[in-house]
């Protein structure tokens, strides 16, 4: 069941009702709540404005196609590029021009007709062994499909947002022989069938099951964090390996405002704050990711897992290739 709490849910009657209704701004989001609502509590402290979050586990695009121009729904929150893509392709966004919007996010993490806006960054990464893989033994998301990786990788579905993200920068470096191939490659060096989530890999490792595996950073915070899981956290070492010739892939959280957003200016106010060097720090350090404006730093817990240069290509160009990106993976059988 959707739902928003209760000020949310009577949005449009309160409208009605009144020309001095508060002031608010309705966030649609595919983050958990918790995670944002700090953030959200110290905007309404600031402005006034008060920030209602409906969290949806899917079917974003379907609510807002059928919501319409009706929909109270102002800013939609995401966790991948994909989505953020997806609902930008689908005509339910617009344009956003905010001089601190343009100033606190780089190029590489907003769309180049600013409908879509990065908030912060994480590393698709290796997950290493601490007793079985030397520091350096892998480098690059080429070496990979190296024969010395045979039976020693664990991953989720190829098919999963994170894992197409990742094969759609390879297609944009490698074009599409040398993608199809390396997906074949990297399955023959497969310790079992594609499965589980990215925590459930470095459990993996952790049991023996395989050497390596690929996830995102923000897994080793959230491992740390849960006594059950600190074994498996303390048993591999983060590796970040990089594209030949260019760096890191990295993925993005991100925002953009509906195309029927009842609330725009408080709307475009929230954008502003939750760029800002300040809410960005919060922002990631609440999620064990990085921050994306000029001069920001990492949490310390994060930085304490080592440097990288990030893959510079906009993510636009990324998402743009998923829909090959999942024709390769499909047709190299990735997870039969």
């Amino acid at each position: 069941m959707f739902n928003f709490r209760t000020a949310a849910l009577t949005v449009c009657a309160f409208a009605l009702a009144s020309p001095m209704a508060a002031q608010e701004v309705n966030v649609y989001s595919y983050r958990e709540p918790a995670l944002i609502q700090p953030l959200m509590d110290g905007f309404t402290e600031q402005t006034g404005i008060a920030v209602n979050v409906a969290f949806l586990n899917k079917g974003m695009i379907e609510r807002l196609r059928a919501e319409g121009k009706r929909s109270p729904a102002d800013l939609v929150f995401t966790t991948d590029i994909s989505r953020l893509h997806n609902v930008v392709s689908a005509g339910l966004t617009q344009p956003v021009q905010d001089a601190s919007l343009a100033q606190n996010i780089p190029a590489a993490y907003r769309d180049p007709n600013n409908h879509w806006f990065g908030l912060t960054t994480r590393a698709r990464i290796i997950y290493a062994s601490k007793t079985r893989v030397k520091n350096g033994d892998v480098t690059s998301y080429e070496d990979l499909a190296d024969p010395k990786w045979r039976g020693r990788i664990c991953t989720r579905s190829g098919t999963h947002s994170y894992m197409l993200a990742l094969t759609a920068a390879y297609l944009h470096h490698h074009g599409e022989a040398d993608t199809l191939n390396w997906l074949k490659a990297l399955k023959a060096n497969l310790a079992r069938k594609p499965q589980g989530n990215d925590r459930a890999q470095v459990k993996a490792i952790w049991a023996g099951e395989c050497d390596i595996s690929l996830g995102n950073t923000y897994y080793m915070g959230q491992m740390l964090a849960d006594p059950e899981q600190q074994d498996w956290a303390n048993s591999v070492s983060i590796e970040f390996p990089v594209f030949e010739g260019a760096g890191t892939h990295v993925n993005v959280s991100g925002m953009a405002m509906t195309k029927s957003a009842p609330n725009q200016a408080e709307a475009t106010a929230l954008m502003a704050y939750l760029a800002s060097p300040a809410a960005q720090e919060i922002y990631a350090s609440d999620n064990y990711e990085y921050p994306i404006a000029p001069g920001t730093k990492a949490d310390p817990l994060v930085q304490s897992w080592g440097s990288f240069k990030a893959d510079p290509v906009n993510l636009s160009t990324i998402a743009k290739l998923r829909s090959e990106a999942l024709r390769l993976t499909e047709l190299a059988d990735f997870d039969g």
